[in-house]
């Protein structure tokens, strides 16, 4: 049984950073493309990142490209959203996915397979 955690989530002042993690267990860890994605209150999950099994390749919405980074440990299977400059906008809840078929561009929520439990991110301004 595949099972994704993600931790790290709180408040934080517009300006300041916060790393996400997201622990897998079960399943094959390499085989996955890991994503973020994002879901603001009374709005659709939208998707923020993805990386590559290898972690050669990453791939952003435009909204955050140069704030945040996306990287994985295969070795702890685990996979990080470093978010720098965060502003207001950026709050929502954060989960990360994982996919055996997308590439690291696929936004759309039905391509990705596990789904962790989310973790609240509130940026004050």
């Amino acid at each position: 049984q595949v099972m994704l955690v993600e931790s790290g989530g709180g408040l934080v002042q517009a300006g300041g950073s916060l790393r996400l993690s997201c622990a897998a267990s079960g399943g094959r860890f390499t085989n996955w493309v890991m994503a973020w994605f994002r879901q603001a209150p009374g709005k659709e999950r939208e998707f923020v990142g993805a990386i590559s099994w290898s972690g050669g390749s990453t791939y952003y919405l435009d909204s955050v490209k140069g704030r945040f980074t996306i990287s994985r440990d295969n070795a702890k299977k685990t996979v990080y959203l470093q978010m720098n400059s965060l502003k207001a906008e950026d709050t929502a809840v954060y989960y990360c996915a994982a996919s055996f078929i997308a590439t690291i561009e696929t936004r759309e929520t039905d391509e990705y397979d596990y789904w962790g439990q989310g973790t609240q991110v509130t940026v004050s301004s």
